[in-house]
């Protein structure tokens, strides 16, 4: 919602995870992430754990994040 709100959009996207290489633990991995888009009128968040290298895991995360996007575009239309 704080994206949406800043820049007054109707759809805000946002990430947080441990892409490596360090920083993991054994209860938040490398490869954790969460996901979360906040639509016109609701808010879904998801966990997912993605490949545990830095660079793929940010093409994953990138590409998870815009797939929960258009999924909640599609069920908002």
């Amino acid at each position: 919602e704080g994206v949406k709100s800043v820049i007054k959009a109707d759809w805000g996207v946002a990430t947080t995870g441990i892409s490596g290489p360090t920083g993991g633990t054994p209860e938040k991995p490398v490869g954790l992430v969460y996901l979360a888009v906040a639509g016109p009128q609701r808010i879904v968040a998801k966990e997912a754990r993605l490949v545990p290298r830095r660079l793929p895991h940010k093409a994953a995360t990138a590409q998870a994040a815009l797939n929960l996007l258009r999924l909640e575009i599609r069920h908002y239309a």
